[in-house]
């Protein structure tokens, strides 16, 4: 075998978690191959003599690659939020193992950092990259690059609006009306709703000719039954806080939901999907964001 083709193993051998950083940097799993690739051509052209540590020195080409097209993603100013993803936003069946492993909501989420947090943030707590490699990737001093890491995991964490016992009792209502939803239960959703729970939704987000409004578990129910669909894409979320729902094909936010929980069950939820509104939604994970 000869030093290209030597080289060329050693690098497939790296591909698939070299794809996983990728991914997770740019949220899209073709720009991740085009990054991979790009990390390729860069390693054929430079050979291996010299590298010490491949895996790490392609991680720092990959991630270096990833920074600039993020940059340059900004600067076009790409719009993250209500996309037309297709009629139901499916993703293929690779990018779709993609996005599971990483979760929908921390897609969403990383998608509201600058490109220099989500690249501290992603190396250092989703792969353990140390702080002296991500300040080289970053351009940044190691303490700078240690404040961009902390500033990105207190937005992906958010400030819980509620003590952690109930944060986690209105998440549980909450899954348990995602559960419902994605199964077409009727009866499970009346038992998750409220009597007098209210829907309130963006136009944006209905059907023509769907009220935006919604009084009474029967009609909530009903209703949420003939969206159902939307529920595939559905994760919880925090959102200003509180226990919350994001829609999100291809891991790019379509709806999110505000929910009131009172007496363990929906009291009320508002499907905002105005591009504006979603904006200034405080969007954060909710629960643990470790690689699954």
């Amino acid at each position: 075998m000869g030093d290209q083709e030597q080289l060329a193993a050693r690098f497939e051998a790296e591909r698939g978690r070299l794809r996983s950083v990728a991914f997770r940097i740019l949220g899209s799993p073709h720009e991740a191959d085009d990054a991979v690739q790009e990390a390729w051509l860069r390693l054929s052209r430079a050979g291996g003599d010299g590298i010490g540590n491949l895996a790490a020195w392609l991680t720092t080409v990959v991630s270096r690659i990833c920074l600039d097209m993020l940059r340059a993603r900004a600067t076009r100013r790409e719009e993250p939020y209500g996309l037309d993803l297709g009629a139901d936003g499916d993703a293929p069946g690779d990018e779709a193992v993609l996005i599971d492993a990483v979760g929908p909501a921390l897609l969403v989420v990383l998608g509201t950092l600058g490109p220099a947090e989500r690249v501290a943030f992603v190396l250092h707590d989703l792969f353990a990259v140390p702080f002296a490699d991500i300040a080289r990737v970053v351009g940044r001093s190691q303490p700078a690059a240690k404040k961009l890491a902390s500033r990105a995991r207190q937005k992906v964490r958010g400030t819980p609006a509620l003590p952690a016992a109930e944060l986690e009792r209105h998440r549980q209502v909450v899954e348990a009306f995602l559960a419902a939803a994605r199964g077409g239960d009727l009866a499970a959703l009346l038992d998750v709703l409220a009597p007098d729970v209210v829907r309130r939704a963006d136009p944006a987000a209905l059907p023509p000719g769907a009220p935006a409004r919604l009084r009474g578990a029967r009609a909530v129910a009903e209703g949420t039954v003939r969206l159902r669909e939307r529920s595939r894409h559905a994760a919880t979320a925090l959102v200003d806080g509180r226990v919350g729902v994001v829609v999100a094909p291809r891991g790019r936010l379509l709806f999110a939901l505000t929910v009131t929980v009172e007496g363990g069950r929906i009291g009320a939820y508002e499907v905002v999907a105005d591009p504006d509104r979603l904006r200034r939604l405080d969007l954060a994970v909710l629960g643990d964001f470790s690689p699954r």
